[in-house]
């Protein structure tokens, strides 16, 4: 099975986790994507959440959280790794062109949805376990 290393962004907020929309997936992700050769993870974090959401996150303002191992969502023979950073910094997010929306999820709300990304699934049962949601 192939690996994909991707860097995905946690912000929280009343008690929900920020997800954007993939239009060509028809699913919620984490804001961010695949780390290009050459970056790190926070460099790639960055140049994600720029191209995504439009905000210039400084180095200080993401803490690592966890890594998660999950099977690529929509992909048959793909396994993604992601390194997941919490944000500290309240910030303006706004959707490019590039995500189809951006919304707030509970852990109940987002499995209402037609399509739940395992990676996802497996981050809301860290951040409950963690306590740093609630259901």
């Amino acid at each position: 099975m192939q690996k994909l290393h991707t860097v995905g962004l946690v912000v929280l907020q009343h008690n929900q986790l920020l997800l954007a929309y993939s239009n060509s997936k028809q699913a919620w992700y984490l804001p961010g994507g695949k780390v290009d050769a050459g970056e790190t993870a926070v460099q790639a974090l960055q140049r994600e959440i720029a191209e995504e959401l439009q905000v210039n996150l400084p180095d200080d303002a993401l803490h690592f959280y966890m890594h998660i191992t999950a099977k690529a969502y929509g992909e048959n023979d793909l396994q993604m790794e992601q390194d997941c950073y919490l944000c500290s910094t309240p910030a303006n997010w706004q959707p490019s062109a590039e995500v189809g929306a951006i919304r707030y999820f509970t852990l109940a709300s987002y499995s209402q949805e037609p399509a739940q990304v395992p990676g996802v699934l497996v981050l809301f049962h860290q951040l409950h376990q963690d306590k740093l949601l609630t259901p």
